[in-house]
C-alpha cells in the first residue's frame, strides 16, 4: 500500500507548497503542476478544480508581487488555462478523427491528414498563447521580478 499513501499524502497536501522543495511547472504543452522534492504530482497547480491560484500564489511569493500584479497575473494565467483547455479538446478530437481513419476498410487518408493539420494549428495556438502571456508577464513586472522570474524558469524551478 505505499502507493496509496503516497496518493493519499499528495492530495492532502503533505509536503506540497511554496517552501524548499517546491517547483512550479507549465506541464505538457503549458499546463501548471507542481512538483516537490521531485514527486511528480497529478493533482498540482493547473489540475482539476485548482485553476490558477496555487501557481498564482506560488509566483506572488516568488517574485513578491503586489496586490495589482497578481490580479493581472491572474488574468494572464486564467487565458492561458483556457487555451490550454481548448487544445486538450482539439487533441482529443484529433485522435477520434485517427481512429475513423484506420476503422474503415480502407485508409482514409484525407480525414488523417486534416485531423494531423488541426492538430498543428492547435500547437500553433498554444504556442502563440504562451508567447502572448510571456509578454503581458514580462509587462507587468519590476526589472528585478523579471530577473527573479528568468532565475525560476532558467534553474528549471518554474518549466515552461
Amino acid at each position: 500500500m505505499p502507493g496509496m499513501i503516497a496518493w493519499w499524502k499528495a492530495r492532502h497536501g503533505m509536503g506540497h507548497g511554496c517552501g524548499p522543495g517546491a517547483q512550479a511547472h507549465w506541464g505538457g504543452g503549458g499546463e501548471w503542476g507542481q512538483q516537490a522534492s521531485g514527486e511528480e504530482d497529478g493533482g498540482g497547480f493547473g489540475f482539476g478544480a485548482f485553476g490558477v491560484r496555487r501557481p498564482l500564489r506560488f509566483l506572488a511569493y516568488k517574485l513578491n508581487l503586489n496586490e495589482s500584479q497578481v490580479s493581472q497575473l491572474a488574468r494572464i494565467l486564467n487565458d492561458l488555462k483556457t487555451e490550454r483547455a481548448q487544445g486538450a479538446v482539439d487533441n482529443r478530437r484529433a485522435i477520434a478523427s485517427f481512429a475513423d481513419a484506420v476503422a474503415g476498410d480502407a485508409f482514409d487518408d484525407g480525414k488523417a491528414r486534416a485531423a494531423a493539420e488541426e492538430r498543428v494549428k492547435s500547437a500553433g495556438r498554444l504556442r502563440d498563447a504562451v508567447v502572448r502571456a510571456l509578454g503581458e508577464i514580462h509587462g507587468i513586472l519590476q526589472p528585478g521580478q523579471r530577473e527573479q522570474l528568468a532565475y525560476l524558469i532558467r534553474t528549471g524551478t518554474l518549466l515552461i
